[in-house]
C-alpha cells in the first residue's frame, strides 16, 4: 500500500512527464549498478583477491568472529569498502592458520619417516600458524588504516574544491559531485557512495548522506567534520559576504588544524624513530659479529638458518610492525595524492616501449645474479672434492660436509644481494621515472599557479576578455612552465579558432594534455563556469583561489620544515649507516671465520710429547672447531638480504610519513635507495673482506712463528 506521500509524487512526476515529452524524472536504477561498477575499478586487486578467498574460506570452514570485536571489524571493513562480513574474515584467518600448522606438522612426519628429521622447521611452521590467527583476523583494521591515510593525502584539496566550487555557486550536491570528478581514488569512491546512499534511500538528502560518513572522521580528523559543517551553514546565510567569510573559515580550519596536529606529530617521532634505528639497525647489526664464534662456543647449536630466521623473517617483522604503529599515528589531512590517483591513464608510461614487462627484466637480473651467487652450493652436490687455491686458501673450502668457508664463495655471495638490490631498483625505476617527470613538471607549475591567477585575475577585472587575458599573461611569464600553459591556451584560442573551453580541456590539443594536474584542471572548470556569470565573477573567483593556492602552500612548506630532521636522519640509515655498518660486519665476520679456520688447522698439526699440553691442545682445537662456526658464505647472505629488507621497509616508512601514500614517490625512491644502499654494501663488503682477511692471516703467520 503507498503513502500519501507516495501518490502525491507520482501526480506530480507523470505531469513533469506529459510537459517535457515523456521525459523520465524518476529515480534512473542503473545507478546503485554503476557504484558496483566503479567500486569494482577503484579498489585495488588485492581488496578484491582478499573479498574472494574471505568468501571461499566462509563456506568452506564457517568462524564466528569475536563478539566485542564485530563493531570495529566492521567500521573497517566499511571504510574500505570491503563487500564481506566479520565472520568471513575469521573463517580466513582460521583456515590459512590450519593449513600452516598442517604443513608443518606434515612436514615433521615426512621428514621422520625419511630419517632426515626437520624438527626446527616443523616447530617453526606449527608456531607460525598458531601466531597468524591474531593479524590475519585484523586485516581489515590495516587495510582501514592504509585507507585513511590514502584518504588524508586528498582532505586539503578536497576543501579547497569545494570552497572554489561554492565561492560562485552556492550548491552542496553539485560542489561534492565537483570535488568527487576531481579527486579520484579512495576519497572519490567515498562521495560516490554517498550519493548512492541516497540514490538507495538510505538517505532521503545529501546532506543528511555527507553527515552520515563525515562522522566515521569525528575520531580521526575532528577539523575535516567541522571545515565540512561550516561549508553546508554557509547555505543558510543571506549576507553574500557572510557566506565568503564561512567558506574562507573553513579551509583556514582545515589548514590550521591538520599544521597542529603535525606539528606534535614531528615532535613526538624523534624517540620512536631512535628506538627504530637502535633496535632495528645498530643492535642487531653489531650483535651480528658474534655469532661465529657463539656457533663455534655452543658446538654447533646455532646454524645459519636460524640466524637466517631471527634476521629475515623475525627482525623485519618488529621492524615493520614499529613503522606501522608510527604510521597508524600520523595525523590525516595532509600529504599529497598519487598522480595516478588523478590521471589513471598515466599507468601506460610505467611499461617499456617495447612492450617488455619490467618485472620480467628484473627477474632476468635477479636470476642471473643469484644463479653465479649459488654456484658454490651447486658445486657441493656436485663434486665438493674439486677446488683450487685462492687468496692464501681454498676457493670454496667445503669442511666435511658443511661450508663453503671459502674467500672465493664469499666474493660469489655478495652477488645474490647485489642482484636483488639492482634488480628491484630497475623494476621501481621503470614503473616510475616518467611519472615522476610528469609530476616535477606538474609541481613546478602549481608552485608558480598562485601568482598567474593573480596576474590573470586582475586582467579580467580591468576588463580585458579571459580569451586575451591569456595571451597577456602567457608574454609576462615566458620561460616558465605556467607561461608554456598559457602560450598553449592561447595558440589554441588564435591559430586554431577554439574556444576558451575546448583551448583548455580538448582531448587532443588541449593545454591540459601537458600538464596532468587535478588542481589546475579544477581551477580551468571553476574559470569557465564563473565565465558564464561575468567577468567581474571570474576575477573575484580567480583572486580567491590565488589566494588559497598561496596559504595551502605555505602550510606545506611549514610542514616539511617540522619532518626535515627525522626524515633526513632515516635518509642517511638507509642511503649510508646501515649498508656500511652491515659491509664492515660481513668483513670482521669472514676475519673470524678465517682465524678459527687458520688456527683450528694449524693446532691440529702439532705433535708435542707432553701430555698436559696435548691434552690442552686437544681442548682448544674441540672448541676452534671449523665445522661449527657458520659459514661465512651464508653468513653474509643473512646480513645482504637483512640490508635488502631494511632499505625497503625503511624506504616505505619515510616517504609515508613525509607524504602520505604516493605510490609514484615511494617507487621512485626505492629506485634510488636500493641502488645506493645495494652499491654501498658491495663495496664496503668486498673491500672489507679483503682487508680483514689480509689481517686474519698475519695473525695466524704471527702465531706459528
Amino acid at each position: 500500500m503507498t503513502s500519501p506521500m507516495d501518490d502525491v509524487l507520482h501526480k506530480y512526476q507523470q505531469r513533469l512527464e506529459t510537459a517535457t515529452g515523456g521525459i523520465s524524472f524518476s529515480q534512473p536504477s542503473v545507478q546503485s549498478r554503476e557504484y558496483t561498477l566503479f567500486r569494482k575499478e577503484a579498489l585495488e586487486k588485492k581488496f578484491t583477491y582478499y573479498e574472494q578467498w574471505c568468501q571461499f574460506a566462509e563456506r568452506v570452514l564457517p568462524v564466528r568472529a569475536n563478539v566485542k570485536e564485530n563493531a570495529a571489524l566492521q567500521e573497517s571493513l566499511s571504510t574500505c569498502h570491503l563487500d564481506i562480513s566479520p565472520n568471513s574474515t575469521a573463517s580466513f584467518a582460521a583456515l590459512v592458520a590450519l593449513l600452516v600448522v598442517f604443513f608443518g606438522v606434515l612436514l615433521g612426519v615426512v621428514s621422520y619417516l625419511l630419517q632426515y628429521p626437520l624438527f626446527f622447521a616443523s616447530l617453526f611452521f606449527v608456531v607460525t600458524g598458531v601466531v597468524l590467527i591474531k593479524p590475519l583476523s585484523h586485516l581489515p583494521h590495516y587495510f582501514a588504516t592504509r585507507w585513511r591515510l590514502q584518504v588524508s593525502n586528498q582532505m586539503v584539496l578536497c576543501i579547497l574544491y569545494m570552497v572554489m566550487y561554492m565561492r560562485h555557486t552556492s550548491n552542496l550536491e553539485h560542489a561534492v559531485k565537483f570535488a568527487a570528478e576531481h579527486l579520484g581514488g579512495p576519497l572519490s569512491l567515498d562521495f560516490k557512495r554517498v550519493f548512492w546512499h541516497v540514490e538507495t534511500g538510505k538517505h532521503f538528502t545529501i546532506k543528511e548522506s555527507l553527515d552520515a560518513y563525515l562522522e566515521q572522521w569525528r575520531k580521526y580528523n575532528l577539523e575535516f567534520l567541522e571545515a565540512f559543517h561550516l561549508i553546508e551553514g554557509s547555505l543558510y546565510e543571506s549576507s553574500e559576504t557572510k557566506r565568503v567569510e564561512l567558506l574562507e573559515k573553513a579551509l583556514q580550519v582545515m589548514l590550521d588544524g591538520t599544521y597542529d596536529k603535525m606539528l606534535h606529530y614531528a615532535h613526538n617521532l624523534k624517540s620512536p624513530i631512535t628506538m627504530l634505528h637502535m633496535l632495528g639497525i645498530i643492535l642487531p647489526i653489531l650483535g651480528l659479529v658474534l655469532f661465529p664464534l657463539i656457533g663455534s662456543f655452543l658446538s654447533g647449536l646455532i646454524k645459519w638458518y636460524h640466524l637466517a630466521f631471527l634476521y629475515n623473517l623475525l627482525l623485519p617483522f618488529v621492524v615493520m610492525a614499529l613503522g606501522s604503529s608510527m604510521l597508524s599515528k600520523r595525523p590525516t589531512g595532509y600529504g599529497e595524492s598519487d598522480i595516478l590517483v588523478q590521471r589513471p591513464n598515466l599507468k601506460q608510461y610505467q611499461s617499456l616501449a617495447s612492450g617488455i614487462s619490467p618485472a620480467s627484466i628484473a627477474f632476468v637480473i635477479i636470476a642471473l645474479f643469484c644463479f653465479l651467487g649459488l654456484l658454490p652450493v651447486a658445486a657441493y652436490f656436485i663434486d665438493p672434492s674439486q677446488d683450487f687455491s685462492f687468496f692464501q686458501g681454498k676457493f670454496f673450502d667445503y669442511k666435511d660436509g658443511n661450508g663453503p668457508y671459502g674467500i672465493g664463495a664469499l666474493f660469489l655471495s655478495l652477488l645474490i644481494p647485489l642482484g636483488l638490490s639492482l634488480g628491484l631498483a630497475f623494476y621501481y625505476w621503470i614503473k616510475s621515472r616518467k611519472l615522476v617527470a610528469f609530476k616535477e613538471k606538474t609541481d613546478a607549475l602549481e608552485v608558480e599557479f598562485s601568482g598567474a591567477l593573480f596576474q590573470l585575475g586582475n586582467r579580467i577585472g580591468d576588463g580585458i576578455p579571459a580569451e586575451l587575458a591569456f595571451g597577456d599573461v602567457s608574454q609576462q611569464m615566458q620561460g616558465t612552465p605556467t607561461g608554456d600553459f598559457f602560450r598553449i591556451v592561447n595558440m589554441n584560442i588564435r591559430n586554431a579558432g577554439m574556444g576558451m573551453k575546448d583551448a583548455i580541456f580538448h582531448p587532443q590539443r588541449g593545454a591540459l594534455l601537458f600538464f596532468p594536474s587535478a588542481l589546475i584542471e579544477s581551477t580551468m572548470k571553476v574559470l569557465i563556469e564563473s565565465a558564464k556569470k561575468g567577468s567581474q565573477i571570474v576575477s573575484k573567483s580567480l583572486l580567491t583561489i590565488s589566494d588559497y593556492i598561496t596559504r595551502i602552500y605555505r602550510i606545506n612548506e611549514r610542514l616539511k620544515d617540522l619532518l626535515a630532521d627525522v626524515l633526513s636522519s632515516m635518509t642517511s640509515q638507509i642511503t649510508f649507516l646501515t649498508p656500511l655498518i652491515a659491509g664492515i660486519v660481513v668483513g670482521v665476520g669472514s676475519m673470524v671465520v678465517t682465524i678459527i679456520n687458520k688456527l683450528g688447522e694449524q693446532f691440529a698439526t702439532l705433535e708435542t710429547p707432553g701430555e698436559g699440553f696435548v691434552g690442552g691442545i686437544g681442548a682448544l682445537v674441540s672448541v676452534l672447531d671449523i665445522k661449527d662456526v657458520i659459514p661465512s658464505y651464508y653468513f653474509q647472505l643473512v646480513v645482504g638480504i637483512y640490508v635488502v629488507e631494511l632499505t625497503i621497509i625503511l624506504t616505505l616508512l619515510s616517504t609515508r610519513i613525509e607524504r602520505g601514500y604516493d605510490q609514484t614517490t615511494t617507487q621512485h625512491r626505492l629506485s634510488k635507495n636500493l641502488m645506493t644502499a645495494g652499491l654501498l654494501y658491495f663495496l664496503v663488503s668486498f673491500l672489507g673482506i679483503i682487508v680483514f682477511t689480509l689481517l686474519a692471516n698475519t695473525v695466524s703467520f704471527v702465531g706459528v712463528s
